[in-house]
């Protein structure tokens, strides 16, 4: 038995050695995000992510991604993109509709599967996004959304003028309570107004190319990252549209007066695409000032398959391993092929160099190409 002048040593020990295995098992567990300071509304953003962290104490934040740590085998190679600063509600239920039918098993009206691995997944809702941006005047953002359509997240904008909600696709460090502006369907007044009535590029370009602002393509800087970019005079948006990507204005058909000031003569403006091509768009064409939203989306894992189901994805089958009805690998005892060259489905030889790119009627638009092969180009003589 203990004696009496030793127990509150034994106390003061055990209570210590409690607190010292509390902060070390806290300290492997979970690692605090960094959030960036502001105003009350941040501060209020942070006290609830922190108390989030407390609620889940097996997570972990290396740099960008979050990971967690390995309770359950299907989180051990689970890593995602840190974005607390998500709408944690429902979506704007007027701009939605719900996406049903066959359609979202693959299927064409008839009901034969067009698009192949497709099926099951989660409900979702489909987000009605604005891509042509017609509308003028300033747009406060009220929130940053997730849109289970697409790898960006999509923001929820509201014009000042009349109250009307939209959403569009959110530029990479955009934010609720930010402005927003389209000058597609032209300059206002008070603009030219504060710049004597004449048109300064340099002026222009400094009131206009902002983060998530629309503008025409000849209205922005040669060498400024656009988004959400158009082709024609009249279209909405067809480049550029999903999760990190991105396009930069390379030239403009332009020429340099005695003053000094350039002048738009042609038509067209060259951009080039992250694939390396260069394409022509016209210079009315629609673009977005910035970088599209969720960079880090490629870099995630999903951890295992029962989220690719979640995802409306289904498995993929090797040909070998289906039936000789199914396939033209399939069948046979064994791992056999039956002796025949690589092939898809439908029969198109898929190796050995099959051309598939035809060689007249080519792309009128595309000004360079996107490197193949590596950039080396096959001889064939020789062997």
């Amino acid at each position: 038995m203990l004696q009496p002048q030793f127990r509150p040593l034994l106390a003061g020990t055990a209570s210590f050695a409690q607190t010292v295995l509390g902060r070390t098992v806290a300290r492997c567990y979970a690692t605090k995000a960094a959030t960036p300071s502001g105003n009350a509304s941040t501060s209020t953003t942070s006290a609830n992510s922190k108390d989030a962290k407390a609620k889940t104490p097996y997570v972990r934040d290396a740099g960008m991604m979050r990971t967690y740590k390995p309770h359950t085998p299907g989180i051990r190679h689970l890593k995602r993109p840190i974005n607390d600063h998500l709408w944690k509600g429902r979506p704007y239920l007027p701009l939605t509709f719900p996406k049903k039918g066959q359609s979202k098993g693959g299927r064409n009206h008839s009901g034969r599967i067009t698009v192949r691995h497709r099926g099951g997944g989660h409900k979702r809702r489909i987000r009605m996004v604005d891509f042509d941006r017609w509308t003028p005047g300033p747009h406060t953002v009220l929130r940053i959304e997730y849109d289970p359509g697409r790898s960006a997240h999509i923001a929820l904008v509201k014009e000042e003028a009349t109250g009307k909600k939209s959403y569009i696709v959110a530029a990479d460090g955009m934010r609720a309570g930010d402005v927003v502006q389209s000058y597609r369907s032209g300059l206002p007044q008070d603009l030219l107004d504060s710049m004597g009535g004449v048109v300064d590029p340099g002026i222009l370009a400094a009131r206009t190319c902002w983060r998530g602002n629309c503008l025409p393509v000849s209205m922005i800087p040669v060498g400024t990252q656009i988004y959400c970019v158009g082709s024609r005079p009249d279209g909405k948006a067809v480049f550029c549209r999903s999760a990190g990507t991105y396009a930069t204005i390379i030239s403009k058909e332009e020429e340099t007066r005695e003053d000094g000031t350039k002048v738009m003569t042609g038509k067209f403006v060259n951009v080039r695409l992250q694939s390396g091509e260069i394409r022509r768009v016209s210079k009315d064409a629609c673009a977005t000032v910035g970088v599209a939203s969720n960079i880090m989306h490629h870099y995630r894992q999903l951890g295992k398959a029962g989220r690719s189901r979640w995802l409306n994805i289904r498995p993929t089958v090797r040909g070998l391993a289906m039936n000789a009805n199914d396939h033209p690998h399939g069948g046979g005892r064994g791992k056999s092929k039956g002796n025949r060259h690589p092939v898809s489905p439908w029969g198109t030889p898929a190796k050995g160099g099959y051309k598939t790119r035809r060689k007249s009627n080519i792309n009128k638009w595309v000004v360079t190409p996107r490197v193949r092969n590596m950039g080396v180009r096959r001889n064939k003589k020789t062997t």
